[in-house]
């Protein structure tokens, strides 16, 4: 029997539906997932009941991250929030790991697993960084490998990856700033900006900061391996 994967959505500040991109299903179910989308539940018994079907967590791209979740007010360059979804995926974060159930986060996903740790994050990294960055908000077609990811060895990503230098898009203008002494970074852009991060213990916790999603529907052997990897990874015994 496949894995089942659930899927956070995301949602417009009216929170009249819920979306996510048909690319991040797809990913799931070629890697050979079940994928199932997530509604945003609050109740105790809910997340709990949730978190004990799941076989694995999948947290994707979207809207900012409420600044409150990480002891900061709002920037003037802070996009939207929508904090219910915030709240939501920190929960979950939690208690997937209570219970030592792999999870990967792509884009705002690697952010919210970072904060849910207890990491922080900048805001806007142009306005909140001296040094001169990178366009990590790419102004081409979705899957354009528009710059490098310098990958440590011997971490899970490069397990995963076979690499040490990977090109990758990007679509973003947050980032992690600090990640807890348990985990660590993984990956890096040659600017400095935070690109992957990963537990230092034997789970798959996993973050990057671009869209495998979007990579691995052209069929790029590096973003396919992290979805087959995490996939790998959930599989019952």
């Amino acid at each position: 029997m496949r894995p089942l994967i659930g899927i956070s959505a995301s949602m417009e500040v009216d929170q009249t539906y819920y979306m996510t991109a048909t690319e991040n299903v797809k990913a799931i179910t070629e890697a050979g997932g079940m994928p199932v989308i997530m509604p945003i539940l609050s109740e105790e018994k809910e997340l709990d009941e949730l978190a004990e079907r799941l076989d694995g967590l999948y947290l994707t791209g979207g809207y900012d991250i409420d600044p409150t979740k990480f002891g900061e007010e709002p920037h003037p360059d802070l996009g939207t929030i929508i904090p219910i979804r915030d709240s939501f995926e920190m929960a979950m974060v939690h208690k997937m790991r209570e219970l030592n159930k792999p999870i990967l986060g792509v884009c705002r996903g690697c952010q919210i697993m970072n904060i849910a740790i207890g990491g922080d994050m900048y805001q806007d990294i142009y306005s909140q960084n001296n040094e001169q960055l990178l366009q990590h908000s790419q102004k081409a077609p979705k899957a354009h490998r528009s710059h490098y990811v310098y990958v440590e060895e011997g971490s899970l990503l490069f397990q995963l990856v076979g690499k040490s230098k990977i090109s990758v898009n990007s679509r973003h203008h947050q980032a992690n700033r600090t990640v807890p002494d348990d985990f660590k970074v993984s990956g890096k852009a040659s600017d400095g900006i935070i690109e992957a991060i990963e537990s230092k213990d034997n789970t798959f916790y996993l973050g990057v900061q671009w869209h495998p999603e979007n990579l691995a529907s052209k069929n790029i052997e590096e973003a396919k391996n992290i979805y087959n990897g995490f996939i790998k990874a959930c599989k019952k015994d």
